[in-house]
């Protein structure tokens, strides 16, 4: 069997080079190929089943609330997106231009979408004109491109698929509501489904998106303690709105502007599931997700009725509503079972001519590799259970990682001292000055990851300037 696992994969183990673990991992998973254009990947049948998945998931989530989907053109003219002074300045390094169309220069410059705010904001100015027509509650799913300088694959990109949510409502306190609902949902989707925890706050103005008032964030803690933003929600109140003219006239007949929000997740989710539950041996994905919960692999198939019975149970299986794969492969056993291993399948199902003897199946766990013989006529029940127990399993280890590697520090050197031990959260106290964050991230390249919604006392000043502090914040390295 040792000389099977080998044929499948030859991983880099994460605590000698946690970077060429991710990159063997996706590579090996078969979740992504290099394109001839650099910086950008192509997503594979196994990653793009797992991204559909989480689309399907959170999708249901917003329709449930309301919202619809629509589709926004790809490029946006030069003139548009300028309207919003804050908000280009905030992109413009990133913005990839398009400037001929065929062999004919074009008149006016048109920016390859980095995100959608402009066209929104347009085509709302357009279609609202009275109180009947909001809340607007638009999302498209789609690519986008940022001409990252530095990319890694799913984390960054300069093409990248996500969702963006860009919302209308009539009132403040509505927009606000909005904002907060959907962080809500982010909460639920990292946290039920990815089985990964997060903390939910809101980012400092200096690293809130670009033309916002106020972001808010779930950030998660991957493997080696590193942060990775996991979803954001931004409240932009009628900023955009006055740039782009989206008024509408009130009960009274008084003309407002509208107040919108914009909210986003995209594929760095499936970076974060591998750098959160996977192992030395590959993928661990969450069931909620994975492409296949079930990987079925007969034993002794060439014996009468092994491959007959394996098929019954698949079939018995798909019709309880779980994702199956019956391996009848002439691959051996112990190749099929490295390669499943490798690709995260969270159970592992063996059948040959003893357990059917016996009226038996073995079912092994992903995450800890546990046997457990189950009764076939209990087998629907005994695979969903299990199941349920892996997710709990895979969300408290990484619950354990996250909650294990915050630490409290009073001072700057505090910070640094933490970091040589071990990359992790810091948590310190802040006074709300941009210049004393700024000190912090430039003397210990720990930028401010979010103002967390549960509060602690940690101190009475700030580390840096000795005033007294306003909030307790997390610091962290990021990817």
């Amino acid at each position: 069997m040792a000389n099977d696992k080998k044929m499948v994969r030859e991983i880099t183990p994460m605590d000698e080079d946690f970077a060429q673990w991710y990159t063997d991992i996706v590579k090996k998973a078969e979740l992504i190929d290099y394109s001839s254009m650099r910086g950008c990947v192509i997503m594979r049948p196994y990653a793009q089943a797992i991204w559909e998945n989480i689309q399907k998931i959170f999708d249901g989530m917003i329709k449930e609330t309301g919202h619809e989907n629509v589709a926004m053109p790809i490029f946006i003219p030069e003139s548009l997106l300028n309207k919003e002074k804050d908000h280009v300045e905030g992109f413009a390094p990133e913005v990839a231009w398009v400037t001929h169309g065929g062999s004919e220069k074009l008149e006016e410059r048109l920016c390859v979408r980095p995100t959608s705010e402009t066209l929104f904001c347009e085509h709302y100015a357009h279609i609202i004109q009275s109180w009947r027509d909001l809340p607007k509650l638009y999302n498209q799913w789609c690519s986008v491109v940022r001409w990252e300088k530095t990319t890694r694959p799913f984390l960054r990109t300069r093409e990248f698929w996500w969702q963006e949510g860009h919302t209308a409502h009539a009132t403040e306190e509505d927009a606000r509501k909005e904002t907060l609902d959907i962080l809500d949902l982010y909460e639920k989707l990292a946290t039920e489904y990815l089985c990964m925890p997060v903390i939910k706050g809101r980012k400092t103005d200096r690293e809130k998106f670009a033309g916002a008032m106020e972001t808010y964030t779930i950030e998660a803690m991957m493997h080696d303690g590193k942060a990775l933003q996991s979803g954001t929600s931004h409240y932009f109140g009628d900023g955009f709105a006055k740039a782009f003219g989206v008024q509408y006239t009130d009960k009274e007949n008084k003309l407002q502007y509208v107040h919108q929000t914009s909210w986003g997740i995209s594929t760095r989710l499936i970076g974060g599931i591998i750098m959160t539950h996977g192992d030395n041996e590959g993928l661990v994905l969450p069931p909620a997700i994975a492409p296949i919960q079930v990987v079925i692999v007969p034993v002794a198939a060439h014996k009468p009725g092994v491959l007959e019975k394996a098929a019954e149970i698949a079939e018995t299986l798909k019709k309880a509503g779980l994702r199956v794969k019956l391996d009848d492969s002439d691959q051996s056993p112990g190749w099929k079972y490295a390669q499943y291993e490798m690709k995260g399948v969270p159970l592992r199902l063996e059948i040959g001519p003893r357990d059917i003897e016996n009226g038996n199946c073995v079912l092994v766990r992903r995450d800890n590799r546990e046997k457990t013989v189950v009764a076939l006529d209990n087998l629907v029940e005994s695979t969903q259970q299990m199941l349920k127990d892996f997710a709990k399993a895979i969300y408290e280890k990484a619950k354990a990682n996250l909650e294990g590697n915050i630490t409290p520090a009073h001072n700057i050197q505090e910070m640094k001292d933490i970091l040589q031990k071990r990359v992790g959260f810091v948590k310190a106290m802040w006074c709300g000055d941009e210049h004393c964050e700024e000190v912090i991230k430039n003397e210990t390249g720990m930028p401010s990851r979010c103002i967390p919604f549960e509060q602690e006392h940690i101190d009475d000043v700030c580390p840096v300037c000795g005033k007294p502090a306003k909030y307790m914040v997390i610091f962290g390295i990021a990817y």
